[in-house]
C-alpha cells in the first residue's frame, strides 16, 4: 500500500508543475493588488459560455496564491467555458515565531473581497469578457477556496445583520466544491491544514461568533445545487470533513451531491494532468449548461 504522505507529495508536486496560463484580461474589483479577477475566454471560440467563478485554496494563507490554479483554469476553458478566477486577501506574511508561519486569513476582509468580486462579477465579466454568461455562473473552489465557494452560495442565509448578507439567493447555476473545508468543527478536531481554521476566526471568543457567519455546515440550507467532489485518500482535507457537511446538510432537508474519488488525494482535483480533473470539470459543466 502506498505511504500516503509520499503520495500526496507527489500529488501536489504534479499539480503545482505546470506552467501558470496568463489571462486574457485582469480587472480590479477594488483598489488593493490582491482585489483582481482573472479572465479566461473559452477556448473553442463559441460566442456565449458559462461563466465559472474559480476560488482558489491554500488555506487563505498568503503564499498561496491564484497563480497555482492558472493551468486547472486553462483546462475549463478548453472545455468551452469562460472562467473567472478571482483573487482575494489572505492571511499576512509574519515571521517565523515558535514554528508558525503564514496565519490564516484576515477578518473580514477575506470575506469582504469574496462578496465584493461575486457582486462585481456580471458588470466585470460583461466588459471583460463578453463571451461570459453571468446568467449561468457556476462557482468552484478548492479546499479552502471550497469553503468561500460554498459560502459564497450561503450569503442570503446569513445571521441577521450580517454586512454580507444579500436579501436573495445569488443568481447561480450551483456550486462545486473540491475538497471544501466545509464544516469547520470536523475540521478543527482533525487540525485540518495545522490550525487554519482557528487562525482565520480568531480566538475563542471570537472563534464562535464568526463561524456562525463563515461556516458552511451551519448555513443551509441554501436552496443553491451543491455538488462536492473529494478524493477518499485525501490527507490534507480527508474524506470526513466532506461527509460532516453533506451530514449537515441532510438534516437541514437538503440534498448535496457528494463524488467520491477512488485512489485520490487532495491535488488532482486541481491537476490537468490527472484524470480527477476531468470527473471535476465533467460536475462543473452539468450544472453550467
Amino acid at each position: 500500500m502506498p505511504d500516503p504522505v509520499a503520495r500526496d507529495a507527489a500529488e501536489e508536486e504534479s499539480a503545482f508543475s505546470h506552467p501558470a496560463v496568463a489571462p486574457d484580461a485582469s480587472v480590479a474589483y477594488g483598489e488593493h493588488p490582491d482585489q483582481v479577477v482573472d479572465f479566461y475566454a473559452p477556448r473553442d471560440g463559441r460566442a456565449s459560455a458559462p461563466l465559472v467563478v474559480l476560488l482558489h485554496g491554500g488555506a487563505w494563507r498568503a503564499p498561496y496564491d491564484r497563480r497555482h490554479v492558472t493551468p486547472f483554469a486553462d483546462f475549463l476553458a478548453r472545455r468551452g467555458l469562460a472562467v473567472a478566477n478571482v483573487e482575494y486577501r489572505r492571511g499576512r506574511e509574519i515571521p517565523q515565531q515558535r514554528g508558525t508561519g503564514p496565519v490564516a486569513g484576515r477578518w473580514p476582509e477575506t470575506f469582504d473581497d469574496v462578496a465584493a468580486a461575486l457582486d462585481a462579477l456580471p458588470d466585470l465579466a460583461r466588459r471583460a469578457l463578453p463571451q461570459a454568461d453571468p446568467r449561468r455562473t457556476v462557482v468552484t473552489g478548492h479546499s479552502a477556496g471550497g469553503q468561500l465557494a460554498l459560502w459564497a452560495a450561503a450569503r442570503h442565509v446569513l445571521p441577521a445583520g450580517s454586512p454580507w448578507r444579500l436579501p436573495a439567493p445569488p443568481a447561480l447555476r450551483g456550486v462545486v466544491a473540491l475538497a471544501p473545508i466545509a464544516d469547520f468543527a470536523h475540521a478543527v478536531g482533525l487540525d485540518v491544514c495545522g490550525g487554519a481554521v482557528r487562525q482565520l476566526l480568531g480566538a475563542e471568543g471570537e472563534y464562535e461568533q464568526r463561524a456562525a457567519h463563515t461556516d458552511p455546515a451551519v448555513l443551509l440550507p441554501t436552496g443553491i445545487a451543491t455538488v462536492v467532489v473529494q478524493g477518499r485518500t485525501d490527507i490534507v482535507v480527508p474524506q470526513a470533513v466532506s461527509e460532516a457537511f453533506v451530514d449537515a446538510a441532510a438534516k437541514a432537508g437538503e440534498t448535496v451531491g457528494l463524488t467520491l474519488l477512488e485512489e485520490v488525494g487532495h491535488f488532482p482535483l486541481i491537476d490537468p494532468a490527472a484524470d480527477a480533473c476531468a470527473v471535476v470539470a465533467e460536475e462543473i459543466a452539468q450544472l453550467a449548461w
